[in-house]
């Protein structure tokens, strides 16, 4: 189902772009970061000069304002952009996901081929020993014996085919259970992440609340 849906000839179209995209994105919050933490610099200096001086209350009131607005960009930038990072990889994740259950496919039905290839050949030997072992003309013996040494070469060949498809498909099988166990891990990471996420939004809005209060 998910193969369908990333066949579509959108997705191929949108990918042109989405590196350049994803690229523009990371600047713009980068910059929305740093300039965070140099409004949380600039007024947590002077949040700490003007407590020193004991001017006004407004003013007080005023820098306190400027400085919890910075300390909020701060914290919604910096999760976004390693939100943002967190989305890229899961992405990036997925599609190694998708591409080895594909080999996996592949390489399964490559497996089941080559075995029933093997044993219709194991069979025609069998069946050529039974009938050698019936008859004693010299030259037909020679002939037969010629075949059955083929057969025997060709079985031993498919034998060896069939060992080496195996290894990769129990290697592919490896590397989509790696890839589904590190995929798992960063899903709970992901989750994590958003909980502490929510809660410190709703810790900024009940400090928003009680300061327009």
């Amino acid at each position: 189902r998910w193969q369908k849906i990333f066949m579509f000839p959108l997705w191929s179209k949108m990918a042109v772009f989405w590196n350049k995209m994803f690229l523009t994105i990371i600047v713009l919050l980068i910059v929305l970061f740093l300039d965070a933490v140099r409004e949380v610099r600039k007024y947590s200096s002077v949040h700490v000069n003007e407590k020193a001086a004991n001017v006004n209350s407004s003013a007080f009131d005023h820098i306190q304002m400027k400085l919890f607005r910075s300390q909020r960009n701060l914290y919604l930038s910096g999760f976004s952009l390693f939100l943002w990072l967190v989305l890229r990889r899961t992405v990036t994740l997925l599609t190694q996901l998708a591409k080895e259950m594909a080999s996996h496919a592949a390489l399964e039905t490559q497996v089941n081929d080559a075995t029933e290839a093997a044993k219709k050949y194991m069979a025609e030997n069998e069946r050529l020993q039974e009938a050698l072992s019936g008859k004693g003309d010299g030259r037909k013996k020679e002939s037969t014996d010629a075949t059955e040494e083929k057969l025997k070469a060709e079985v031993e060949h498919l034998k060896a085919e069939l060992q080496k498809t195996s290894n990769a498909f129990h290697k592919a099988k490896t590397e989509v259970a790696a890839v589904k166990k590190q995929s798992e891990g960063l899903r709970r990471e992901y989750d994590h992440l958003m909980k502490e996420f929510e809660q410190l939004q709703q810790n900024l809005n009940k400090e928003e609340d009680k300061k327009d209060l």
